[in-house]
């Protein structure tokens, strides 16, 4: 049976097991499974753009965000990029602050404040675009997602996991935590594929058309 929906992946969990008195508890092993997944995959498929506006130099997270790519200053008004705002520590940071006296400006670097960006400096109400990791789709019976449709693996020993302790069947968590770690890690490995390729084909392309053209020169980010 092929798993690639969230009912099919229901069944080949009890299947998998060999259990037929699992059906209430089952989706709590996809719940904690999906959870783990947001934790462990990174993947090009995750990343989502929006732009948002600074109050009191902070900037809420989205509710979908589980990491931060990048974040950029952008004009209030036509919403051209200005400059990469630089992530600083808490530290540092704070020394920025005192050292300048809560002096006004364009932003120029960020830090990570409980469920907000908090931008230096804090004056106005400036726009900035950020770039960051979402989570992946919940799954269930009315959603898919890529996970489930190209790796469907991961959510099936993810759950088979989260399945062990409630089981107490010690023997097979080593199991499931192997098959289940291999799959993420060619999750995170194909994406890593993807975007060296691109990064590839853009520096092939810019020699084709500019004639000489150096690798030191370009940067990848991502």
């Amino acid at each position: 049976m092929a798993i690639s929906t969230y009912d099919t992946l229901k069944s080949g969990i009890a299947d998998f097991l060999n259990r037929d008195d699992l059906t209430s508890v089952i989706p709590t092993f996809i719940d904690l499974a999906s959870a783990q997944i947001n934790r462990d995959i990174r993947h090009w498929k995750m990343e989502k753009r929006v732009t948002l506006t600074a109050t009191d130099g902070l900037v809420a997270l989205p509710s979908d965000w589980v990491g931060t790519i990048e974040v950029d200053h952008i004009d209030s008004t036509t919403n051209a990029f200005k400059r990469h705002l630089e992530l600083f520590s808490d530290g540092e940071f704070s020394d920025r602050r005192y050292n300048s006296n809560e002096a006004a400006g364009d932003p120029v670097g960020f830090r990570h404040a409980a469920s907000n960006i908090e931008i230096f400096p804090r004056s106005g109400t400036p726009k900035v675009e950020l770039r960051y990791m979402a989570k992946v789709i919940a799954l269930d019976s009315l959603n898919a997602n890529f996970i489930i449709e190209d790796h469907p693996d991961v959510y099936l020993y993810g759950s088979l996991l989260h399945s062990a302790p409630y089981l107490v069947d010690d023997q097979r968590l080593a199991v499931w935590a192997q098959l289940y770690g291999a799959a993420v890690q060619r999750v995170n490995q194909e994406s890593e594929k993807s975007k060296v390729s691109a990064s590839t084909l853009t520096m092939r392309n810019k020699g084709m058309n500019t004639g000489a053209y150096s690798a030191k020169n370009y940067q990848f980010r991502g």
